[in-house]
């Protein structure tokens, strides 16, 4: 059975000065995002009081013909474990979207700014979320050990 497509606009634009994706050094990117019309700047009121954003955002540097369906190796690396394509994180999913906790910094007018948004300039943002403790699990989440390594530098 397929399912009807769904057609997302963006609500805003990152602007950070990166053009290109990378894996290493995140953690002190400073981001603005920026909405974009028709959202106004009143459709931020309230986030200053948020400690942390959820940022969805869209790969819009990566090709839809690169898009994994099945398993691969996160990073094309061997040395990693065979993996399906929803045990990781990487840009070359289904839909290309994107999702970061960040630091919020500040808001000024229609725009935020935080750190540690992994987008790169020019990068559709889908939706801003903010973090609700209750939306956090209770217990501390677990991963392989495989993670550390592969994320080691990114933030």
């Amino acid at each position: 059975m397929e399912l009807e497509k769904i057609i997302l606009r963006p609500v805003a634009m990152v602007r950070n000065g990166r053009s290109a994706p990378g894996d290493y050094g995140w953690k002190d990117t400073v981001s603005t995002i920026q909405l974009v019309s028709p959202f106004r700047s009143d459709a931020l009121t309230g986030i200053e009081d948020f400690s942390h954003v959820e940022i969805l955002f869209h790969f819009h540097l990566l090709s839809p013909d690169k898009e994994v369906y099945s398993s691969r190796y996160p990073r094309d690396n061997p040395d990693f474990p065979l993996l399906g394509i929803f045990a990781q994180r990487g840009a070359a999913r289904p839909n290309r979207i994107g999702a970061t906790v960040c630091r919020l910094i500040s808001r000024k007018e229609d725009s935020i700014i935080v750190s540690g948004l992994d987008a790169v300039d020019g990068t559709p943002v889908l939706d801003i979320k903010p973090v609700f403790l209750a939306f956090l699990p209770e217990e501390e989440p677990g991963e392989p050990g495989w993670v550390s390594r592969l994320m080691k530098g990114y933030f």
